[in-house]
């Protein structure tokens, strides 16, 4: 009903726009000696077909567009819904205001739809303004946003978003299977998004990343003790997904399950909840100190002249100094140093004198 309605209008206007054009058309070309009788028929039929055709697909684009209003609305806040529509307020009052010289200055069948289509931009873009700077439109009134509060979640639990690189990573489902994280635990869609990215990409061992990470979160979504939900917000004032991340998190009042040590950063700047399952990990290592003597194997060379690396059971890196001639041996060496950086622990040692193998 809704898409014929759309079409009958838009029909009865091009039938009058035709019916002026071949109305008008014996005074464009007077050598051809028109019939205006005929030249009317003629662009009022042309107007009806083309009305009927193009009120079609104007009204079956505009039904869709309204039947996933609704969908777009719950995806968005009540601070961008109020902004968005003093947006549209604000553009209909300026463009109404631009639009007088062309309605005054140009003819009425080319002023008048001239002026309809810039009211019509500076309205949709004072929305669209208007609702990604929500937040400072409402603090300049000296309200603030309410947290937004997610259907089928416990609003009085913890509440996470988990970034790619967590998801990657993996040990987010060892920290729920301990009882260390409970509560809400969230991915985005465009998180998802990103992770199918790297799951279909050339490179292989990016896929099998990809996959992995899209593996934890499915996971996640079967484990006990968590309430696990994809979120469809898309957050379109920020580009990249890190500040999509930032920004969602702060307008939902909830945590950031990440590894990536840059932006666990900015986010504990911002005052966000921070789990890093590598710190965890790091901090539960068992230490060793300096004049502890371990067992490893010398597994490479080193970057310095006759270094060589070996690994701790955990996965710590020991450099052993004069350690090159003991590849793939297994040694004692006596601890020297340790060092831990923001991607982990390293030790440094020295061959104690006592090759085992």
């Amino acid at each position: 009903m809704f898409v014929e309605a759309v079409r009958l209008l838009i029909t009865l206007a091009l039938l009058v726009v035709g019916y002026n054009m071949g109305e008008a058309m014996p005074g464009w070309f007077p050598a051809a000696e028109f019939d205006q009788g005929v030249t009317e028929i003629w662009g009022a039929m042309l107007g009806v077909g083309t009305g009927y055709v193009l009120g079609g697909v104007v009204g079956r684009a505009l039904d869709r567009s309204m039947a996933k209003a609704p969908q777009a609305a719950s995806r968005a806040s009540g601070a961008e819904l109020f902004a968005g529509a003093f947006g549209v307020i604000t553009g209909i009052i300026v463009g109404s205001v631009l639009a007088v010289p062309t309605v005054v200055l140009l003819p009425a069948n080319v002023g008048w739809p001239l002026a309809g289509l810039i009211v019509l931009v500076l309205a949709a873009f004072s929305a669209k303004l208007f609702a990604a700077r929500s937040d400072d439109l409402l603090s300049v009134t000296g309200l603030s946003r309410a947290s937004r509060q997610v259907p089928g979640t416990d609003e009085d639990t913890d509440r996470y978003l988990v970034d790619s690189s967590a998801a990657i990573d993996g040990r987010v489902l060892d920290l729920v299977r301990s009882g260390l994280l409970k509560g809400n635990v969230w991915a985005t869609a465009f998180v998802i998004d990103e992770l199918q990215g790297i799951a279909d990409a050339a490179d292989r061992n990016r896929r099998r990343r990809g996959r992995r990470g899209l593996d934890v979160l499915d996971g996640l979504a079967d484990m006990p003790g968590v309430t696990f939900l994809v979120l469809e917000d898309t957050v379109p004032q920020h580009q990249e997904v890190d500040d999509k991340l930032l920004a969602e998190a702060a307008k939902l009042h909830a945590g950031l399950i990440t590894t990536d040590h840059n932006l666990a950063k900015a986010a504990s700047i911002r005052g966000l909840k921070v789990i890093n399952p590598h710190s965890i990990g790091e901090s539960l290592r068992p230490e060793v100190a300096a004049g502890d003597v371990i067992e490893v194997t010398v597994e490479r060379a080193g970057n310095e002249p006759g270094q060589g690396v070996a690994f701790l059971d955990d996965g710590t890196m020991v450099v052993i100094s004069q350690g090159a001639a003991a590849i793939g041996t297994v040694v004692q060496a006596e601890v020297t140093n340790t060092l831990r950086t923001a991607v982990g622990r390293m030790v440094f040692a020295s061959l104690s004198g006592v090759r085992i193998s």
